[in-house]
This record gives structure tokens, C-alpha cells and sequence, in this order.
């Protein structure tokens, strides 16, 4: 036996020393001069969000979002003008849109599938089209007169398989390059096709690439289709979107001033001028004779309404010019002003 001696039980801890290990550490003191990203000190904690540097995104949400949109009608589009050519129904469904580096997007890839690559004039830039091999031969099953069926072992596309896919692929591209017409004409081009991603080299490695994942469904065949768009073949189309809805939303919509048309001039108008302030007795209304005077007050001729197709639209003085009576208009009505035409009849308008 050894004779080193025993070490004492450890002592438990004191309710107190407890709660003084639960209590959560003081939060890091905020510098009284904090200087910001303008050069401007102030005291304001700054804001921190955590950043994934593997998968960076550079683009926001409402970029995001808006490319959501356009590509969900791309899909709808896509799928109608399908069905149509390979005269069976093809349905799309968007699964995942998303960036991630091209090492990333590339290494996703399944080793067996079929890569198709192509440029997007007058764009810089390769993007990479993602077929399985099973939709891909039960599409040239269908382009050979078939019935679509998906072939039962996966297997690679020969050359004739391979140009039959390449009429469905650029129907994709083409249908893709319509959604950006707003911005600017495109044409798509394939320029090549692979089996493998690992071996692709049309992008540095930290590019980052907007990934596109669909869930086609054609006939008994259920596969996903991807396709790779470098950022930086995209990007002046997004810069040339947003510049648009900046117009857009900064301009101002400016009263139409009415013109005056050579139509107008064979219009005719009926003008009248009365008076409606004057008031008679019933009795004074039955003694009138032909050729009896009624007196008006002086005051009521520099209030002599102007009426254009019954409205009041002027106020005026009465007189006379040469051998005619003459209104001169003194002030316009306004529209709200509450007044009431009378008509030859004696009716009021409403």
C-alpha cells in the first residue's frame, strides 16, 4: 500500500457562491467616442449581425425578392411554352434560389449528370445548366416519337441524345432572357457540355454564383434541374433594374394643361346674363301691362351674372356700347360657389 496520504473531500460551495456563478457577466463597456463609418463620433452601441464569410450574399432582400418574381413567371412561362413543344405536360416548380461561392455550387454537383454550358450575349460570363440523365433521356425518349418513359439504369447521353436536349435547353435559356428584355436584348449560346463539375473551370473559385433549383415533373419522372448564373453576369442587369424604378419613382406626374384645339373653333356656346335679386308681389306680378317700366336698383347692374350653357361661370357690369348693351366680366365664380341658374321657363337648375 502507499503511504502518500489522502487528499481531503472537496468542500461544497455556499448558497451565496452559487448565485454569484449564475449571475451573467457585465456586458463589454461602449467607448464614449465611437467613431462611425462617416468619420462622426458618437456613443450609440454599435449594431452586430452575424455574417456567414463561407456563403456571402450580395444581394439584399428586396433584390432577392424581386428576382423571385421574375424567375417565378419564367417558370410559369417556361412551362406552358414546354408542354406546348414536346406536346406532354412539363411542370416546374421553384425550389430553392439562392447564392453560394462556385466551389460550393460546383462540388454540389452530382457526379453522374449531365452539364450543359453557355454565354449570354452580350454579357461576360459562363453559366452552368444541371440536367439529371434521367430527364434528359425521357425527354429525348418523347423528341424521338416515345412516350417519355425514363430509362430504368442511369446512363450517359450520346451525341444524338445530347443535340436533341440541346433544342429543350436553349427553349429554357431563350425563355430566361425574355424576363430581362425590359432591360436589355439577350441571346443565348451553348458553348459546350460536361459529365462532371469537378472539372469546370468557368469561374474563379470565390465567385459567387446565383443558384437556381427547379423540381421538374414529366411523366412518371420527378428530377431537379439546376442552373448556375456567376453574379457578375447578372449584375449590370440588376444595376440597370434598379436605376429604372429609381426613375420610375422620381418622377412626378404634371397636370395636363388644356390646349386649345382647331376643333373647337365651330362650337358654339350659349352665353345669357340675368339678374335674380329682384322680387315682386303677387298682386304687382297680374297688373303688368305691355309697356310698364320696372324699376331696378342701380347696384344690381354691377352684379350681372354671366351664364355659358346655363352654369354661372362670371360676374359682370351692364351698360352700354354704341348701340348695344355690353357685360364686362369683373370676376369669375368659383366652382363650390352655391348659385342657381334660372332658365327662360322660370325652372331653377338643381
Amino acid at each position: 500500500m502507499s503511504d502518500a496520504p489522502v487528499q481531503p473531500a472537496a468542500e461544497f460551495l455556499a448558497q451565496s457562491e452559487v448565485e454569484t456563478l449564475l449571475v451573467p457577466p457585465p456586458e463589454p463597456a461602449v467607448p464614449q467616442h465611437l467613431l462611425r463609418a462617416d468619420g462622426q463620433k458618437g456613443k450609440d452601441a454599435p449594431l452586430v449581425v452575424p455574417y456567414d464569410f463561407r456563403n456571402p450574399a450580395f444581394l439584399s432582400e428586396i433584390e432577392l425578392r424581386r428576382l423571385r418574381l421574375i424567375h417565378e413567371d419564367f417558370i410559369r412561362y417556361l412551362s406552358a411554352r414546354l408542354s406546348l413543344h414536346l406536346r406532354m405536360e412539363f411542370g416546374l416548380k421553384l425550389s430553392k434560389l439562392a447564392t453560394a461561392t462556385y466551389t460550393t455550387f460546383t462540388e454540389a454537383l452530382p457526379n453522374a449528370t449531365h452539364l450543359s454550358l453557355f454565354k449570354i450575349e452580350p454579357l461576360v460570363g459562363v453559366g452552368i445548366f444541371e440536367l439529371n440523365p434521367r430527364l434528359a433521356l425521357a425527354i429525348a425518349d418523347r423528341l424521338l416519337g416515345g412516350r417519355g418513359q425514363a430509362a430504368k439504369s442511369d446512363r450517359s447521353l450520346t451525341e444524338i441524345e445530347v443535340a436533341l436536349i440541346e433544342d429543350v435547353l436553349l427553349i429554357f435559356l431563350e425563355e430566361w432572357c425574355s424576363q430581362w428584355k425590359s432591360e436589355r436584348e439577350l441571346s443565348p449560346i451553348l458553348i459546350g457540355h460536361e459529365n462532371n463539375g469537378r472539372f469546370l473551370q468557368t469561374s474563379p473559385k470565390d465567385a459567387i454564383i446565383l443558384t437556381l433549383t427547379l423540381d421538374a415533373t414529366f411523366g412518371e419522372c420527378s428530377e431537379p434541374i439546376q442552373i448556375g448564373v456567376p453574379y457578375y453576369l447578372i449584375e449590370p442587369l440588376l444595376k440597370q433594374m434598379q436605376n429604372r424604378r429609381h426613375k420610375e419613382s422620381a418622377i412626378v406626374p404634371t397636370e395636363k394643361r388644356a390646349e386649345w384645339q382647331p376643333a373647337y373653333d365651330r362650337i358654339t356656346v350659349p352665353v345669357r346674363a340675368e339678374w335674380s335679386d329682384l322680387e315682386l308681389t303677387l298682386r304687382e306680378l297680374a297688373s303688368l301691362r305691355v309697356g310698364d317700366v320696372i324699376e331696378l336698383p342701380a347696384s344690381l347692374f354691377q352684379e350681372t351674372r354671366v351664364l355659358l350653357n346655363g352654369t354661372p361661370k362670371f360676374i359682370g357690369s351692364a351698360g352700354h356700347d354704341a348701340d348695344r348693351v355690353a357685360i364686362q366680366l369683373t370676376r369669375k365664380l368659383p366652382p363650390e360657389e352655391p348659385i342657381h341658374a334660372i332658365h327662360n321657363d322660370g325652372r331653377k337648375n338643381p
